[in-house]
């Protein structure tokens, strides 16, 4: 108990420090747009280069960490639509529920996985990422763009041009062509994706919108209770069925009751989703997992 809490607390205290610093203006309001797009272009998509490009991609947990994945995003994906035939909802507020449900904070994720297991099992966060940070986004922006006038071809290019998608491809490919990172390559990008995940959990807590809680409270709870909820415990009972092995188990468990990523209400308010319940989905999901992610690992630990 003891140890599980000093290695989570300081991602907390981070957090609610870039929270503090934005409502105080320090250093300034515009810093922590610029900040987030440094972390998004730059300082994120280089950790996840230089992870993927040195990860094992013979690792014999690959297979069915993918299978996991694979059963939980599509039952979570068929599950979504089910519930959108039945309500109605148009693809602004159907889009918001997708990436409530489906998308994930990975500076939350990678931090507390480093804090846990280290950098084997910031290895295998990767190997993750590189799975699912592909497949999220396709459902993301094919949710809140269906049936409306964004054609499949922007569909596309919006993909393409998404820097997290492309540093996992390029990783990979760098890994397969047996490309060697010398010459202080290595050195630099450790430098460059070491301050992503402090800088990325500070924006994080400056990204969080309390005025985004006001009215929507059922939808709100609702999708706060399937993302820390039901999610993580459907992702315990497919890794039990599967017979991963512990550290696999653990990781899986937490990947799905991560709170959604604040870069979900740029994509919302850029392709016309209900950016106010995104802001407030965001926000209460971000602070009710302060409380449910150490209550989740003293369970599964």
């Amino acid at each position: 108990m003891t140890q599980l809490l000093a290695s989570l607390w300081p991602l907390f205290a981070l957090i609610l420090g870039g929270y503090v610093m934005r409502r105080m203006g320090f250093p300034s309001r515009e810093f922590w747009p610029g900040a987030e797009r440094l972390n998004y272009f730059v300082l994120f998509p280089a950790l996840l280069f230089s992870s993927l490009a040195t990860a094992p991609l013979n690792n014999p947990a690959l297979a069915p960490v993918a299978l996991c994945v694979a059963i939980m995003l599509g039952g979570a994906w068929l599950g979504l639509l089910l519930v959108r035939w039945q309500r109605g909802w148009p693809a602004a507020r159907f889009g918001v529920f997708v990436q409530s449900t489906l998308r994930f904070n990975t500076y939350i994720g990678l931090a507390t996985v480093g804090a846990l297991f280290g950098s084997e099992g910031l290895t295998l966060m990767a190997l993750l990422l590189a799975i699912t940070v592909p497949a999220v986004n396709i459902l993301s922006v094919h949710a809140l763009t269906a049936g409306g006038q964004v054609t499949r071809r922007a569909q596309l290019l919006i993909l393409l041009k998404n820097p997290l998608i492309l540093s996992c491809l390029l990783g990979v490919l760098a890994n397969l062509s047996g490309l060697r990172l010398g010459g202080g390559v290595d050195n630099l990008l450790a430098l460059v994706a070491a301050s992503s995940l402090p800088l990325g959990l500070l924006c994080v807590g400056a990204a969080l919108q309390p005025q985004g809680l006001r009215g929507e409270t059922p939808a709100l709870l609702g999708s706060s209770l399937v993302r820390l909820v039901l999610m993580p415990a459907a992702a315990w009972l497919v890794v039990s069925l599967l017979g991963l092995p512990p550290m696999e188990s653990v990781i899986l468990i937490l990947f799905f009751a991560l709170p959604c990523a604040p870069t979900a209400y740029v994509l919302a308010r850029q392709y016309g989703g209900d950016a106010h319940l995104m802001a407030g989905s965001i926000t209460l999901q971000t602070l009710l997992a302060m409380l449910v992610l150490p209550a989740l690992l003293l369970l599964v630990l």
